[in-house]
C-alpha cells in the first residue's frame, strides 16, 4: 500500500487543521493505521491510531483536542486537530500496519508503511 499525507499547513494557535491520508493500492480496512509526529530535533512519536475494529487511541498530549477517523469508501485516514498549539509543531506522518498488537500500537517500528510526511506549524 502507498500512503500520501495532505493538509499541513501554518496556523496560529487554537486554530483547527485536517489532515488527511489517502492509500492506494489495498483498501485501508485491511490495515491498522495511525498518525505519527517528529518535531525538529525529536524522535518521531505516536500520535493518534485506529484499529481494523474501530477502535481509536490517542497520545495524552492530544486526546480531547485530535480526532482520528477512516473512510473506507475514500481510502483515506484523517487527523482532525483543533485547538492547536505551538508544541503540536511537527512534521506528521501516516502509517499503516497489516497485524498490529495492542500493546504495540503506539511503536513506530510496528508500522510498515509509511506516508512521506506533511509539516504542521503553529504559531504562538
Amino acid at each position: 500500500v502507498q500512503l500520501q499525507a495532505s493538509g499541513g499547513g501554518l496556523v496560529q494557535a487554537g486554530d483547527s487543521l485536517r489532515m488527511t491520508c489517502t492509500a492506494s493500492g489495498r483498501t485501508i480496512s485491511t490495515y491498522h493505521l495511525a498518525w505519527f509526529r517528529q518535531a525538529p530535533g525529536k524522535e518521531r512519536e505516536f500520535v493518534s491510531a485506529i484499529r481494523r475494529d474501530r477502535n481509536t487511541y490517542y497520545a495524552d498530549s492530544v486526546k480531547g483536542r485530535f480526532t482520528i477517523s477512516g473512510d473506507n469508501a475514500k481510502n483515506t485516514v484523517s487527523l482532525q486537530m483543533n485547538s492547536l498549539k505551538p508544541e503540536d509543531t511537527a512534521v506528521y506522518y501516516c502509517a499503516a500496519s497489516e497485524r498490529l498488537i495492542l500493546s504495540s500500537l503506539r511503536l513506530k517500528n510496528a508500522y510498515d508503511y509509511w506516508g512521506q510526511g506533511t509539516l504542521v506549524t503553529v504559531s504562538s
